[in-house]
């Protein structure tokens, strides 16, 4: 499969966005990143975060301490106008990636492009409980984090962000000024299973990395999964 390195456009504008947008982000939010010496500096890596805000995916990146790759549905790079316009700069400024949002087939074809961003040596970003948490409480994860880390070996960071649900609750057409926290676990490493890995294996992976996920974020943790909402 082919790689996804960002064309070399796109790197110059990622570097000149994320250089606007972090003082932005900084003087809006106040945030609070604390664990960014937990993120290696280089190669692969995936980021697993709970999901309280869609602006979740824009503080990770900017707290981050290199560039990490999300995945954005399709339908935001594609929005009319000056608004749309603006969007489609911001998401290609902190590398996410258009992808369509479907079914069991769509959502395997997400995660080979996510393996092709680890293949390339880069940062992703991930949300394992799928959608966001519309009560505060940790959902149980799925488990494309595990087959991801298993099929590619790379490390797992898990992340908690404080916060966002109040600068932007759901339903909220744009942020507020507020505080947030952005929490940057200790590495999780997982033993490569490129041949493939049983159900079994992924859901216990699954589980030790949102385990690691509460302990930063402290939340509740919800009995199962999260309704998948296309929202998110």
């Amino acid at each position: 499969m082919a790689g996804t390195d960002p064309p070399e456009d796109d790197v110059l504008l990622q570097t000149t966005i994320r250089s606007l947008l972090v003082p932005v982000a900084r003087l809006a939010f106040r945030p609070v990143i604390e664990g960014r010496e937990n993120v290696p500096r280089r190669g692969p890596v995936i980021l697993a975060a709970n999901h309280l805000s869609f602006i979740d995916s824009v503080v990770i990146p900017l707290a981050a301490p290199r560039p990490v790759a999300f995945l954005a549905k399709a339908e935001y790079f594609r929005q009319p106008g000056l608004k749309g316009r603006l969007t489609r700069t911001c998401l290609t400024g902190i590398d996410a990636i258009p992808v369509q949002r479907g079914g069991h087939r769509t959502a395997q074809a997400s995660l080979h492009l996510a393996l092709d961003v680890l293949a390339d040596g880069r940062a992703f970003g991930i949300h394992p409980e799928g959608s966001r948490s519309r009560d505060g409480r940790l959902y149980r994860g799925r488990t494309g984090v595990a087959w991801l880390a298993l099929a590619s070996g790379a490390p797992v960071v898990p992340v908690a962000v404080l916060g966002t649900d109040r600068v932007q609750p759901v339903g909220a057409r744009l942020p507020r000024l507020g505080g947030i926290t952005v929490r940057f676990g200790t590495p999780l490493r997982f033993a490569a299973q490129p041949a493939g890995s049983t159900g079994r294996a992924r859901r216990a992976v699954t589980d030790e990395i949102m385990a690691a996920i509460q302990r930063l974020s402290g939340q509740e943790q919800a009995p199962g999964y999260n309704e998948l909402s296309t929202a998110a």
